[in-house]
């Protein structure tokens, strides 16, 4: 009986530690990252900065969730989890801004901290991150497209969709750019894809038949040179039109040695990531958000600060890089 009685005390004191460091983990600050979408390329290598910031700073618990579609309702209610379990902060790339307003002000007054990336017209946020000004990249987009058309003829763009901010701004951007070209004619703007190869294909296809001449595409959604690119080689237009978008090294390969895709851009998604996890950390320890400030991750090494649509303030730094077929290998992901 002594023996048992012994185990019985080994077993309480072992529950009680264990009880202990569960309310040490729980008492961990949390930041969960909220994308897009699950599965897409760009968001899994997201998630890459996500877990490497929580490796790199035991203090803090980091994750990252999305929706198994990219839909804004089904984002919308993953959030409403969150706030529902109470998390520290959430760091949210959003599908469609507008529709999260809500939800994200209701986690604010929960006091958990809020940041979010490529929203910069987000009232309920305390930082939006914008990896470079989206006015600017949309026209350097452009800009490609038009030289490469010999700055002549149809040219359209693509968007994830209409909500996704920085994809309208991009276009917007792009088609200001092309009004210096007065024989450049935009048609049918601004087509949604919904992040979905497979859709932005079907629609490069309906246009490639409604205009047989058309030479120039501008893209999105991360996935839309694919889409765009596939439906240019299968038409055997390689050499005849002019594709530019973002986009990942690994994904867009073949079609930038077929030539069926011109050239891509982008901002490394892991380094996004990161960065998120780190602004969040820094906003729940109190820190100052400053212009100027070095983040420690290639591109935002001297971010500029400015006043955001509400209370928060719009962190911006400069991190895309241009890939062709002459030097995409180059990047691994």
């Amino acid at each position: 009986m002594t023996i048992i009685r012994k185990l019985a005390a080994c077993a309480v004191a072992l529950g009680a530690l264990g009880t202990a460091t569960a309310v040490i983990a729980e008492d961990k600050p949390t930041i969960v990252t909220v994308v897009k979408v699950t599965g897409e390329n760009w968001f899994t290598r997201m998630e890459e900065g996500v877990v490497a910031y929580g490796k790199d700073n035991a203090g803090v618990t980091t994750s990252q969730i999305g929706p198994a579609k990219a839909d804004a309702a089904q984002q919308a209610r993953l959030i409403e989890d969150l706030v529902a379990k109470k998390v520290s902060a959430i760091a949210v790339v959003p599908m469609d801004a507008s529709a999260l307003e809500g939800v994200l002000k209701r986690a604010a007054q929960r006091g958990i901290k809020v940041i979010t990336h490529e929203a910069d017209s987000m009232k309920n946020t305390m930082v939006d991150i914008e990896a470079f000004d989206n006015k600017v990249f949309g026209a350097r987009f452009n800009e490609k497209i038009a030289e490469c058309m010999g700055k002549s003829g149809k040219w359209t763009s693509f968007v994830g969709s209409l909500g996704s901010l920085t994809h309208v701004q991009w276009a917007d951007g792009g088609a200001e750019n092309a009004q210096k070209y007065p024989e450049m004619e935009l048609v049918s703007e601004k087509n949604e894809s919904f992040n979905d190869a497979n859709k932005a294909y079907e629609k490069a296809r309906e246009i490639l038949r409604k205009y047989p001449d058309i030479k120039g595409f501008q893209g999105g959604s991360a996935v839309d040179v694919i889409g765009i690119g596939r439906a240019v080689e299968e038409a055997g237009l390689q050499d005849k039109t002019c594709v530019f978008g973002i986009g990942l090294p690994k994904d867009t390969g073949s079609y930038l040695e077929s030539g069926a895709v011109d050239g891509i851009s982008f901002w490394d998604p892991k380094d996004a990531g990161f960065v998120m996890n780190k602004v969040a950390d820094m906003v729940l320890k109190g820190e100052e958000i400053k212009d100027g400030m070095d983040l420690g991750v290639p591109g935002y090494e001297k971010v500029a600060v400015k006043k955001g649509a509400g209370e928060g303030v719009i962190l911006v730094g400069q991190a895309w890089v241009d890939v062709n077929k002459s030097n995409y290998a180059q990047y691994p992901f």
